[in-house]
């Protein structure tokens, strides 16, 4: 399979905490679909301590995972929103 594209996406996205509503991430997200995985190249900004736990419930939201070769997290479904 083929890689994620270099270059990053215009569009930016701000990922929330769906049980707390706390900011856990700024992410280049590419396409209008729903999200399922975040390549870890493309986050702007983390504001987590531990990779996939929310910093303010402490509730899992994603899981460590090799995509097409490349870092990412895959989100656990419904535990995040997007704006």
């Amino acid at each position: 399979m083929a890689k994620p594209r270099k270059k990053a996406p215009e569009k930016t996205v701000q990922i929330y905490c769906a049980k707390c509503k706390t900011l856990l991430y700024k992410y280049k997200k590419g396409g209008k679909g729903a999200l399922v995985k975040c390549f870890k190249e493309r986050i702007v900004e983390d504001f987590t301590k531990e990779e996939g736990i929310c910093p303010n419930c402490e509730q899992q939201f994603a899981r460590d995972s090799l995509i097409r070769g490349t870092p990412s997290l895959k989100m656990i479904g419904g535990k995040v929103n997007m704006k």
